[in-house]
């Protein structure tokens, strides 16, 4: 591992994977956050970059969803779009070479702030992965969490009405944390206590800006983790790795796929 202070990105994918080789090898403790540039490679749009959907259309406030009926159906219209693009796109090499090294057991736990399930397509064990910003798959009900699918609800969008629950009648909302909603403590809390205890924190395609997320990386070096970043653009936590990489993910971990 090269020293933190003005760590190289490697940019060559060979050197990067044998980088990776290395550092799966020493057997150590390792925490794994995934971001949009995850997904991105699978064709699902960074939905936070310039051009992205919330750089034109202003996200809707969860307290908006619940009380304003023309945000709540704004929202599902949205949703609509998002789990098409979901539902065309697949897990890629990243994916699947997580799912494999997980279930190896050389990654002890997979946080994403990912809502696409393609990590649990891609075979990624339902106890080694927390989604932090929860799952855009499907839909559950505010009252009672019963989950119901989003296409069957384009029926009630397309007639002004709101989609309501079929076992108790409460709002439904797409299972994901929306801006102004709390974050899930029970995950926050198991992620938190994973990066402290981790010996190698592994941050891939996060421009490492949402917080708490951003956090984690923070958290776990300051308990003496090493810090490996492969993003392509730099982020505010460069200055804390011990190894940087700027190499497309899919390319990048082809060779832990069991594809190569």
């Amino acid at each position: 591992m090269t020293s933190r202070s003005g760590a190289g990105r490697i940019e060559d994918v060979k050197e990067a994977s044998a980088m990776l080789a290395d550092l799966f090898a020493l057997n150590g403790r390792v925490v794994v956050l995934t971001g949009a540039g995850l997904s991105t490679e699978s064709g699902i749009p960074d939905y936070r970059s310039p051009g992205g959907i919330w750089s034109t259309h202003a996200p809707i406030q969860y307290q908006a969803f619940v009380t304003d009926k023309a945000a709540r159906l704004e929202d599902w219209r949205r949703r609509f779009q998002f789990h098409a693009e979901f539902t065309a796109a697949a897990p890629n090499a990243a994916h699947r070479a997580l799912a494999r090294l997980t279930g190896e057991g050389r990654i002890g736990l997979v946080v994403t702030q990912n809502i696409d399930g393609l990590h649990q397509r891609a075979g990624q064990a339902a106890g080694s992965l927390i989604e932090l910003h929860g799952n855009g798959t499907y839909a559950h009900c505010l009252d009672c969490r019963h989950p119901a699918g989003i296409p069957a609800q384009q029926e009630a969008v397309a007639a002004g009405r709101s989609p309501r629950c079929a076992a108790c009648g409460g709002l439904l909302k797409a299972a994901v944390v929306s801006f102004g909603e709390a974050m899930p403590q029970d995950k926050l809390a198991r992620a938190v206590a994973a990066a402290r205890q981790a010996d190698i924190f592994l941050v891939l395609g996060s421009s490492l800006a949402v917080h708490p997320a951003a956090t984690l990386p923070e958290l776990a070096v300051a308990a003496g983790a090493d810090l490996v970043i492969v993003n392509r653009d730099p982020t505010p936590l460069d200055h804390l790795a011990s190894c940087l990489m700027a190499t497309p993910l899919a390319a990048t971990f082809a060779a832990f796929s069991g594809e190569s």
